[in-house]
């Protein structure tokens, strides 16, 4: 983002592993966690008698703790093998950013296999994770259409809906930029790909996962209404 701003084109090699440990880190984190999210709505409300059993502090410290271990781990793994791999294209990335395809352009052609075969890992790995979680929203979405009453279907989708839908920008856009045919591959199209899956899911989590809360709601459309509407210069009152 400073780089952006300040219209620097360059970065450190120090820089540019330390920017793609934190990116694998934080996608990583980022898969994990919306995995863990998938199992509790599953388990709140397929089994919500059980929900404070199963989903106590233990076992969510637990699942946290296996999630961020893992990612680290993995991220170290992913860096130090990454930049291990000798570069002969030069040093010119088509990315605003250190990305994996994009580095793995400038190695050698005959060195960057075992590269492949990390990703190759991780891809069953988060294969797993996404069966899991497919089969999570399946169990899910049988459970709400047998609720009876439409306020309780409203209430179950409403808390699953915005998960979905960042669980699927993610996921479509992240499998497509690293999927995807080289014959259509382009600068511009894999600029776009790259803002999609790294910077608009965590942009638009607090506001898809918050505004069904009706107090922010409120709060939002009241700053909204003084700020086109009112002549008071101070928005809040203090109680």
């Amino acid at each position: 983002m400073a780089n952006s701003l300040s219209g620097t084109m360059t970065i450190s090699y120090t820089g540019c592993a330390t920017q793609f440990f934190f990116f694998i880190v934080f996608v990583a984190a980022e898969f994990y966690l919306l995995t863990i999210m998938a199992y509790d709505r599953y388990v709140a409300i397929c089994k919500p008698l059980h929900y404070g059993t199963i989903m106590d502090s233990r076992t969510c410290v637990n699942m946290i703790a296996a999630a961020w271990g893992s990612t680290f781990l993995y991220a170290m793994l992913h860096t130090a093998n990454t930049f291990s791999l000798p570069l002969c294209q030069g040093n010119a990335l088509d990315q605003f950013f250190c990305e994996i395809p994009q580095i793995l352009k400038l190695s050698c052609s005959d060195a960057y296999l075992r590269e492949v075969g990390l990703l190759v890992v991780c891809a069953c790995f988060f294969g797993g994770c996404f069966v899991f979680l497919v089969l999570s929203y399946v169990q899910i979405f049988r459970a709400v259409l047998k609720i009876p009453l439409e306020q309780g279907q409203h209430k179950a989708f409403s808390m699953c809906l915005p998960h979905l839908a960042v669980v699927s920008l993610f996921l479509s856009t992240a499998t497509f930029a690293y999927l995807k045919p080289p014959s259509i591959s382009s600068p511009s199209l894999d600029l776009l790909l790259a803002v999609l899956y790294s910077v608009v899911p965590p942009a638009v989590n607090p506001l898809i996962y918050n505004m069904r809360n009706q107090e922010l709601k409120d709060a939002v459309w009241k700053q909204i209404s003084w700020m086109f509407f009112s002549t008071h210069k101070d928005p809040f009152t203090l109680q």
